[in-house]
């Protein structure tokens, strides 16, 4: 069973996240940030993981916190359901239309953490969201999951519709990637025996 189950308590939050790599999508995401919430139902569904996970947080400081945490937190749990990566494809990617917005979401769980995030999100909100967070998130995600992870825009406007397809692609490239792959089943996909 590729699952994990994780609790991560700080003095600016409280986490509370399970997972299973080989689920349907179902999700219950509960952050305090509507729009956060919104965002990793999306993920799960796309991903078809299924996802549970609170957060008690410093919601009334901002989101930051919160949404850097729960990258945090999230990555960790891939981490620990995927074990030594064992029979993964290990490379995952997607180019994803959202409306008049195009991202580009390619994945190496490598071990190796690095992101290269080149999205250009015109307004400091969506709601009471800041929008410089989304890259907070996938930070905490790739340092956490020791991935290397490239998010590109190839189009886009609004901001909303930027910010879903690059959540929408991480989902995608992410389920390519930890998904069995039958010629490594045995193996670690990397001529160096280890992930």
């Amino acid at each position: 069973m590729r699952t994990a189950e994780l609790s991560r308590t700080t003095a600016e939050t409280d986490i509370r996240l399970s997972l299973s790599l080989d689920g349907t999508g179902k999700s219950s995401v509960d952050t305090g940030c509507g729009f956060l919430d919104h965002m990793l139902t999306l993920f799960a569904r796309h991903g078809r993981f299924d996802l549970t996970l609170t957060c008690k947080g410093d919601v009334n400081v901002d989101y930051h916190h919160t949404t850097e945490d729960v990258g945090i937190v999230l990555g960790q749990a891939f981490a620990q359901a995927l074990g030594e990566k064992r029979g993964i494809r290990r490379y995952g990617s997607m180019l994803l239309p959202m409306d008049e917005a195009l991202i580009l979401c390619a994945v190496d769980l490598s071990g190796r953490a690095h992101l290269e995030y080149a999205l250009d999100i015109p307004t400091q909100k969506v709601g009471d969201f800041d929008t410089e967070l989304t890259k907070e998130f996938f930070l905490g995600f790739v340092r956490s999951a020791a991935c290397t992870l490239h998010l590109r825009q190839m189009a886009g406007e609004n901001s909303h519709h930027i910010i879903e397809g690059a959540f929408k692609a991480f989902g995608r490239a992410m389920r390519e990637a930890v998904a069995i792959d039958e010629a490594f089943r045995d193996e670690i996909p990397s001529t160096k025996g280890m992930l």
